[in-house]
């Protein structure tokens, strides 16, 4: 059978690319994805995006949703809190593994194990070690689409929020900025791949400065108003 798994979902591409590694993956089985959510700005923590596209988002894929939220500024324990309220009750349904996107930063993977084995679950990491070149260039190739939602002025320029994540959008990156953004120079929202049942129909909205990142307010699309004729 199977192995259980809770996904933890931000809304981006590494998610998308961890949640399509597992179902190719016939080891695992997904039972729900798992989202940081600042709950007085509705919307994911750090990408920004309305909580309304994310649910959106498991929707097409097929995905239950659990919610962990917190508040604006939270602190790592308010976090941590929030996230074994969450992950707790699939512990005890007989989830122990919980799986993440990251890629190459071993302070991140190391916190994430001890945050998790506090919990009596363990980690898997399936986009641990790969080569961050390879791998968007595959994102792109395997037609998901992405947005940038947001950006960090300090090691990308904010021109490059509301860009689509394709193939010029990579040929433009500085050198120095890693092309999966794995390092926090920018973060993506998917609304499309091969493991969604339909695309989002999403518009982009407002760029703006908040708390020092760039961000774009991607939005459901909504077709201008029909005037009727008189």
């Amino acid at each position: 059978m199977p192995h259980p798994v809770v996904l933890c979902w931000s809304g981006g591409k590494d998610s998308a690319l961890a949640l399509d590694a597992l179902l190719r993956d016939g080891r695992f089985s997904v039972v729900s994805l798992v989202t940081t959510v600042t709950r007085e700005y509705d919307r994911i923590s750090m990408h920004g995006v309305r909580r309304e596209l994310l649910r959106a988002q498991a929707a097409a894929l097929g995905m239950p949703l659990a919610e962990a939220e917190i508040p604006p500024g939270a602190t790592n324990e308010q976090y941590e809190s929030a996230m074994a309220a969450v992950l707790t009750p699939f512990r005890e349904q007989g989830v122990d593994t919980v799986v993440f996107g990251d890629l190459f930063l071993t302070d991140i993977r190391a916190y994430r194990e001890r945050q998790i084995a506090a919990l009596g679950m363990n980690c898997t990491f399936p986009l641990w070690g790969l080569d961050t070149t390879q791998l968007a260039e595959r994102f792109v190739r395997d037609r998901f689409r992405a947005v940038i939602c947001c950006i960090d002025p300090n090691q990308l320029a904010p021109e490059f929020c509301g860009r689509e994540f394709d193939e010029d959008f990579l040929n433009d990156l500085p050198p120095a900025v890693d092309p999966c953004g794995e390092n926090g120079e920018f973060h993506t929202f998917v609304y499309d791949g091969p493991n969604f049942s339909t695309p989002l129909d999403v518009e982009r909205g407002e760029i703006v400065n908040r708390d020092g990142f760039w961000y774009c307010d991607i939005m459901p699309y909504q077709p201008a108003a029909q005037c009727t004729p008189i």
